[in-house]
């Protein structure tokens, strides 16, 4: 292990090391591109950002009015609310929830990182490693602050329409700088000043209460308690940053490599690959005396097999529980959100939940050449691995549609139609893992609306088109207040052409 060096001498040779090192790769860039393209380049950046923020500015503005207008009774799915939550309270556990996944991203991620280049040309030196891993933790500290405190913004002006501009702001700052607190325990972490387990109580309690100081917003306080609990543990995990091992430089680069091209080049299944890839929370016990039976046959040692594998993945159940107590909290919250945005969120959540069940068939699909090998039909393969996700989608849904039922937005057949969903959103999670990458490579078709993407918006569809239309009916039942015999036919029928089709239709290829 090599000794480093925390002399100025050897600081001052790092960072002439690290400007030599960006001056080069700047100087190499401009020659490769002419100034005329770089116009062209900044000129559609800047168009598409203003009318990305016009778009945005016009539907929170829309939103705003149409909250600010909602009635107090007969705004939702729920006839009668029995049960009644404080509005600041349903906020409150939004904000919370951004912040730990705010926090969780950051642990994923590094957040002192190096990249590819930079972990074989600069890690190999025994020198201060700190002036190459600083400027780059504090540009990713300072465009979470102020990307969270312009998404803040808009939400704080969406939620609470009686502040003032100014107290707008003011939560808005609190929020950008609880951001910078949970990215700078993520750091803490990744330092090794705090283990898993202890990091994540302070994170999860330090976030709470970063959580409520927005609420606070006609005082001033609030934003200057944030603003300096942010400074100084940016002043305590600074200096230290050049501590970080050199394997967690590495594998935090990765994975925020792999993330970052994989949202470029919008394909799920690899961001989900990329962020899912470093869970070391793999348990074989639940599946240890399942897996010790007799076979009795290839189909059954299959679905034996996608059943462990399944177990042994470990699929979280924290989203899929705060996603389910996102849907009651939203029917309950005070004077009621709007129709629409009720039934909005309920299909976020069951393509969120659903999105988190295929990551057996994501891993199955790296290497299709297997599913080759076994001496069954491709068919019943794809029914194999569809098998569980189609089973805890059952379960989650009928979950969802019994608390529904109890809360009086329909009646209990909604719990039949609900586990029916589940069975083809569980099928479109396969769909979903066996799709192709964008191929970006493929013209655009010209339409009366101007020039259409359809290759590529046809592969970024494919899996979540099925999922959402098995969240039709239900969402016919939700709307109507009653669930007739027709919903729940359409239910099957729907459900299961999606599984026909899922387990039936082959791969795309890219």
């Amino acid at each position: 292990m090599l000794t480093l060096d925390d002399s100025t001498p050897d600081r001052h040779l790092a960072a002439e090391i690290v400007r030599f090192t960006r001056s080069t790769t700047r100087r190499h860039k401009r020659s490769r591109v002419s100034l005329s393209e770089r116009f062209v380049d900044a000129y559609s950046w800047g168009l598409g950002i203003a009318v990305s923020l016009t778009i945005a500015a016009s539907f929170v503005l829309a939103l705003r009015n149409e909250i600010a207008d909602r009635s107090s009774a007969g705004t939702g799915i729920i006839g009668a609310q029995w049960l009644i939550l404080p509005e600041p309270v349903l906020w409150t556990s939004v904000t919370y929830a951004f912040l730990l996944v705010v926090s969780n991203l950051a642990r994923k991620l590094g957040p002192v990182t190096v990249g590819g280049p930079e972990s074989i040309w600069w890690l190999t030196l025994p020198i201060d490693r700190r002036p190459m891993v600083l400027p780059p933790f504090l540009r990713k500290v300072a465009l979470t602050g102020t990307g969270l405190t312009l998404l803040y913004l808009a939400f704080s002006m969406v939620t609470a329409v009686n502040r003032t501009a100014p107290e707008h702001l003011l939560a808005s700052v609190t929020f950008g700088a609880a951001g910078v607190i949970a990215v700078t325990l993520a750091a803490f972490q990744q330092l090794g000043l705090l283990g898993p387990r202890i990091g994540r109580v302070v994170a999860m309690t330090a976030l709470l209460a970063c959580a409520v100081l927005p609420t606070a917003s006609s005082s001033p306080w609030p934003a200057a308690l944030a603003f300096v609990a942010a400074v100084v543990l940016l002043v305590l995990a600074g200096p230290r940053t050049g501590e970080v091992r050199s394997e967690e430089l590495i594998r935090g680069g990765a994975v925020a490599g792999h993330a970052g091209a994989s949202l470029f080049m919008m394909d799920s299944n690899e961001v989900l690959r990329a962020l899912g890839g470093g869970r070391k929370t793999v348990d074989g016990g639940r599946a240890a005396g399942f897996f010790a039976r007799p076979a009795g046959g290839p189909l059954r040692a299959l679905i034996r097999a996608d059943v462990v594998a399944f177990l042994r993945l470990n699929p979280p159940l924290m989203p899929s529980v705060l996603w389910l107590a996102a849907c009651v909290a939203m029917l309950l919250v005070e004077g009621g959100l709007p129709e629409f945005a009720q039934l909005g969120i309920i299909v976020i959540a069951g393509c969120a939940t659903a999105s988190g069940m295929g990551g057996v068939a994501r891993k199955a699909a790296l290497v299709p050449e297997l599913e080759a090998l076994l001496p069954l039909h491709p068919a019943l393969v794809r029914s194999s691995r569809a098998l569980m996700p189609c089973l805890a989608m059952a379960v989650w849904m009928a979950a969802l549609s019994g608390l529904l039922v109890l809360l009086g937005a329909s009646d209990p057949a909604l719990i039949a139609v609900g586990a029916l969903a589940g069975i083809g959103m569980g099928a479109g999670t396969l769909r979903s893992a066996t799709k192709a990458a964008p191929d970006w490579s493929a013209p655009p078709v010209d339409t009366p609306f101007g020039p259409v993407p359809r290759a590529q918006l046809g592969s970024l569809m494919r899996g979540l088109d099925v999922t959402i239309l098995a969240m039709v009916p239900v969402m016919v039942g939700l709307y109507l207040g009653y669930t007739p015999l027709t919903v729940v036919v359409v239910q099957a029928l729907f459900s299961a052409g999606i599984v026909l089709l899922s387990v039936l239709s082959k791969p795309k290829k890219a």
